[in-house]
């Protein structure tokens, strides 16, 4: 009888598979080879004294964030062999360069989401599954509640857009809060069309350059400016926006741009004018879906504030799961 492949997590940050010395997303001395699956902070291997893969885009992300790993990268759905395993990239739809990382071995497959969506973000390479029945399935539950149900990017597209034009119209700055890498790119790819100058905070925007390289057209945008950010489209993450951020502008309108938009109660605790659900996430009947869609034979569950709730949707459908500890995503 084959043994089964044991998955642990790694203290709170990754996944270790320790019969195959292979990290998922894991900074610590117990792996030889560690996959990334995208650039966020939360995910990269800061303290990897392995051999470390990554696709392209996420190579330069991290070395742009200051990352010193030595990276091998590694493009979608190109294989690499190390002594027990087989492992491929396929594209997650989360952000630029986000890969499901497919892990086959001796002891069974593997498919590890990172963080994915689907439908997948418009800026990303898209969202591709590996043609393969899956034996384990780790997936990220960050949006594990029926409230958290996104609305078609289309309409994404038209409330991002209507809210830049009738703010313009009407004399304030548009300003959109979102996370510098990924949700930033996003929104500037969405308003493109507009055909209106962006201006993005200074984190984000060295990291544009990788999003033009690959062919995502962010439009017209230039580095946040102080003394000439008025009447631009401005975008930065909800702590600039605290720390001077266009406090020299005295209108503007801020709509803040995020999974967790869904809950009105954010309007206060921010102080905007606008929420804006869009995430790149899967929201909580997405999740599902893709569960349904891959019925592996057995799903575990990662960065969740409630397993619980995912699990008994699990087991209403047949499919068997349990909760993998790792911290909440923060950087939606």
């Amino acid at each position: 009888m084959t043994t089964m492949l044991k998955i642990t997590k790694a203290g709170n940050h990754g996944i270790l598979l320790p019969q195959l010395g292979i990290g998922l997303d894991y900074s610590g001395k117990q792996a030889e080879h560690v996959f990334v699956s995208h650039g966020h902070a939360d995910h990269i291997p800061w303290k990897a004294d392995a051999k470390v893969y990554a696709t392209p885009a996420t190579a330069a992300f991290m070395k742009l964030r200051g990352a010193r790993n030595e990276v091998q990268t590694l493009p979608f759905k190109q294989s690499v062999e190390t002594e027990n395993a087989k492992i491929t990239f396929y594209p997650a739809g989360h952000i630029l360069g986000s890969a499901l990382t497919f892990v086959e071995s001796d002891y069974g497959n593997l498919l590890y989401t990172g963080d994915c969506r689907t439908p997948p973000s418009p800026a990303s390479e898209g969202f591709e599954l590996p043609n393969a029945e899956i034996d384990s399935f780790i997936t990220e539950a960050t949006f594990s509640l029926p409230v958290y149900r996104w609305a078609d990017y289309e309409e994404l597209k038209a409330d991002i857009t209507e809210f830049a034009t009738s703010s313009l119209e009407d004399g304030f700055t548009p300003v959109f809060l979102a996370y510098n890498l990924g949700k930033a790119q996003e929104i500037m790819h969405l308003v493109k069309d507009l055909d209106h100058p962006v201006q993005i905070h200074g984190a984000g925007f060295k990291l544009c350059e990788v999003y033009e390289q690959h062919g995502i057209d962010l439009g017209k945008y230039e580095t946040y400016d102080r003394e000439t950010c008025q009447g631009k489209i401005l975008i930065c993450p909800s702590s600039a926006i605290n720390n001077g951020f266009a406090s020299n502008v005295r209108k503007k309108r801020i709509a803040y741009c995020s999974g967790w938009a869904a809950m009105e109660s954010r309007r206060s605790q921010l102080t905007v004018d606008k929420l804006i659900p869009i995430s790149d996430h899967l929201d909580f009947f997405e999740l599902i879906a893709l569960c349904e869609q891959l019925r592996p034979k057995m799903t575990y569950i990662t960065h969740t504030p409630n397993p619980d709730v995912v699990k008994h949707y699990l087991d209403e459908r047949g499919i068997k799961s349990q909760f993998l500890d790792t911290k909440v995503e923060q950087d939606d």
